[in-house]
């Protein structure tokens, strides 16, 4: 089982609208900063896995479900983990809190492919599957 990871951010005013609340696009961009930590606290730093083995996580699909607006200068909790993985994609989920008194901001996901270089559609190498949490199938070496 993957670890989940914990990232704080303290909304900046540029963060927010002109109704005071934090713009609804942010959470999308928290959601990353949520994923690049969990891949820290999963053992891998994402960085690495692009530069040295080649392999880029590309968005298939984003969600974010709207609780409540949080504030410039709120601290917002993000907390993410590996909801699914495979060989050829990998869920990241995602829950957003006040720090202040854990009120539910937003809940969402992230599908993504994995990705060569020439953004040709890849296997996760296997190295990675521990990692993901990918349990080995049975049977012959793929």
């Amino acid at each position: 089982m993957t670890p989940a990871a914990e990232t704080r951010i303290r909304v900046r005013y540029a963060e927010t609208d002109q109704m005071g609340v934090v713009y609804y696009a942010n959470f999308l961009v928290w959601m990353e900063v949520g994923r690049v930590e969990l891949c820290k606290a999963c053992g891998f730093n994402y960085r690495d896995m692009e530069r040295d083995d080649g392999i880029l996580l590309a968005v298939a699909e984003a969600n974010c479900r709207y609780s409540a607006p949080a504030r410039f200068d709120d601290e917002v909790i993000v907390r993410a983990w590996i909801s699914q993985a495979g060989d050829r994609m990998v869920t990241f989920s995602y829950e957003m809190r006040l720090a202040e008194n854990d009120r539910k901001l937003a809940t969402g996901y992230t599908r993504h492919i994995f990705l060569t270089r020439d953004l040709r559609r890849t296997r996760l190498p296997e190295k990675y599957h521990k990692l993901f949490g990918i349990e080995r199938r049975a049977g012959p070496p793929r």
